[in-house]
């Protein structure tokens, strides 16, 4: 299973996330730019040892990502789709795309990407964070492909 973030832009964020992937082994894909260096203070400080323990590979751009991963099926978590989480049935493959936190993903991409979810919420809300939205896709995702262990 693949978590891949879109220019991720807050360190603390994008650390916590490494952690889970180094805790849930999940491949972690990083599509830059990211909005911070990864030697930055706040990063590193929620990274901890993790750093090491997830495998991260990094794509210049998603052009770069989804050339290399074409044949994959990518699914897109945003507020803007229909379809909820829960009802959506995972592939171990998966390459779940979660977008900026201060901007999602562009446009050309809602339009490129056919599979889009979304985590209900509060309709007086806007998002979760994107670490807590990481870990329900992926908990989920792991559960239906029995790969909890």
């Amino acid at each position: 299973m693949h978590i891949v973030l879109y220019k991720p832009d807050i360190p603390q964020n994008a650390a916590a996330i490494i952690r889970l992937s180094a805790c849930l082994n999940l491949k972690l894909h990083l599509i830059e730019p990211c909005g911070f260096n990864l030697n930055d203070n706040r990063f590193r400080r929620v990274v901890m040892d993790y750093m090491g323990l997830c495998e991260i590979i990094r794509h210049n751009d998603f052009n770069s990502f989804l050339e290399k991963y074409k044949k994959s099926r990518i699914v897109l978590m945003t507020t803007k789709a229909r379809k909820l989480y829960h009802k959506f049935k995972f592939k171990k493959n998966d390459m779940l795309l979660f977008g900026r936190e201060s901007a999602g993903v562009p446009n050309e991409l809602h339009q490129i990407l056919k599979n889009k979810i979304k985590i209900p919420m509060n309709k007086k809300t806007r998002s979760l964070n994107v670490a807590i939205s990481v870990a329900i896709i992926a908990a989920e995702a792991l559960r239906q492909n029995n790969l909890l262990k």
